[in-house]
């Protein structure tokens, strides 16, 4: 994931933001960041090491003042990331008055609830190994009226489609069969029959074989096979195929970025 905006900031040194996976060169990248991804910059996020990108890259010595004695009052920290939004003037009064009210509502949210929201917002930017971390801590709380046996399975589940778009399909497995223990729902069972059909390794337990009606089981094979299509007619296996039909000598330069570029990929990921 990549951020350009149209501010130039003269930025030797940009701030990365490990939980995105991203470097920042602009006030305006930062401000674009924190307001459009609150549940990744409420906790901890304006600490010394953004306060010295301020000062000595985006040369905002007087707003990293203002932050840091608004978090030495011992008032609500939140604020701090509203002066960086007033301050860096991108967003507007009104807009920033709306960035307030979220985080306010996310404020009220149940403690499990917001670590998922964020395990969930780490998932939807591919940042899969991170959202995985926060999953395994929400799957070690106790039980309780609200963490309850539909939470658990909701976990499970958001943990296996970690693990499964991280190419670990047996531990994706373990956790779909533990999120439809939690659920009993229809899709997550699908997602086990397709899983122990694209690796013969894992093998369904007769019980679950029993519950998969003929029926289902030709409408989830129908499936399968338009999505094997679909990826086999996609862009990336497309290209894939045009590289392999290039001179060796330009094949084997294209092989290099490509694998450098997975790999850069996967790194995020995990």
């Amino acid at each position: 994931m990549s951020l350009l905006l149209c501010r130039q900031e003269h930025v030797k040194r940009p701030y990365f933001m490990e939980s995105m996976g991203i470097h920042l060169y602009s006030s305006q990248e930062l401000s674009y960041v924190i307001f459009n991804h609150p549940m990744l910059v409420l906790d901890g996020f304006v600490d010394e090491r953004l306060l010295t990108f301020l000062r000595e890259e985006l040369n905002q010595g007087f707003l990293a003042l203002k932050v840091e004695r608004w978090l030495k009052s011992g008032e609500n920290p939140d604020e701090a990331l509203m002066i960086i939004l007033q301050e860096c003037d991108y967003y507007s009064m009104a807009e920033v008055g709306r960035f307030r009210q979220m985080a306010a509502a996310l404020r009220k949210k149940h403690p499990a609830d917001f670590m998922r929201m964020k395990a969930d917002e780490l998932f939807s930017l591919r940042q899969y190994g991170r959202a995985v971390k926060l999953y395994k801590e929400l799957l070690e709380l106790p039980s309780s009226e609200h963490v309850d046996d539909l939470f658990f399975g909701r976990v499970w589940n958001n943990l296996g489609s970690c693990y499964a778009r991280m190419f670990q399909l047996d531990r994706a497995f373990e956790a779909f069969e533990n999120a439809y223990k939690k659920s009993q729902q229809e899709v997550i069972l699908e997602r086990l029959y397709d899983l122990s059909r694209i690796d013969s390794r894992l093998i369904l337990s007769q019980e679950l074989q029993g519950e998969i009606t003929e029926k289902q089981q030709k409408l989830w094979d129908d499936r399968l096979i338009r999505a094997r299509q679909k990826a086999r007619d996609s862009k990336q296996v497309k290209e894939l195929e045009a590289l392999f039909q290039k001179d060796p000598v330009k094949r084997q330069a294209g092989e290099a970025e490509r694998i450098y570029q997975w790999k850069q990929e996967y790194r995020n990921m995990a």
